[in-house]
């Protein structure tokens, strides 16, 4: 039986969905065979004291921080109760890149180590950290009304002491003509 109407399609599929599981993939190889070469080369036991020095030394830069963006925010939420407008601390992307970096190097895995190790250099953080910040920018000022790079924007504009009070405005004169009413179910909002 035919109704006339188009049959529904399916929403394309995004290039980043399709390419991601097989650039995992394909790194996920790449580590596997670059492990067995260096094995095969220097010996398993280097190898297992390459992976486990890249963890402790993930572990500590991670620890450290956590600790520099944990300070951070304390200093912005001190700031912000004593009226002061806060300012963004120096380096605040930076420690983003610096766990991540940490995490990098956690993870066994020789390119995953180098990928690591780079981002504990400062000047590749600064080059990163302007490169996702006009990139961030430039996906905001694109952003079509409705959307959640808009939402962001629009928060921006909007909220500059940061506090947000959630809840349900409720008129006095409406409250007090359904009072004498029995509840009859839930009421549609009011809208002012």
């Amino acid at each position: 039986m035919t109704t006339g109407s188009p049959p529904p399609t399916a929403p394309k599929r995004s290039r980043a969905r399709s390419f991601v599981p097989l650039g995992v993939a394909a790194w996920l190889v790449l580590e596997i065979w670059l492990l067995i070469l260096v094995a095969g080369a220097a010996g398993g036991l280097t190898v297992l004291a390459l992976l486990l020095g890249g963890a402790v030394l993930g572990a500590a830069v991670i620890k450290r921080a956590g600790g520099r963006a944990f300070r951070n925010l304390s200093e912005t939420v001190q700031q912000a109760q004593s009226g002061v407008m806060p300012t963004t601390p120096t380096g605040s992307s930076g420690n983003g890149f610096l766990m991540l970096g940490g995490l990098l190097l956690i993870l066994p895995g020789l390119i995953s180590d180098v990928i690591g190790l780079a981002l504990l250099l400062p000047p590749v953080r600064s080059l990163l950290g302007r490169y996702a910040e006009r990139s961030l920018e430039r996906r905001m000022r694109a952003a079509t009304p409705g959307s959640l790079g808009d939402a962001f924007q629009q928060a921006r504009i909007h909220r500059p002491d940061g506090k947000v009070v959630q809840g349900e405005v409720i008129r006095q004169d409406a409250a007090q003509s359904d009072a004498g009413h029995e509840d009859k179910g839930p009421r549609p909002p009011l809208t002012s």
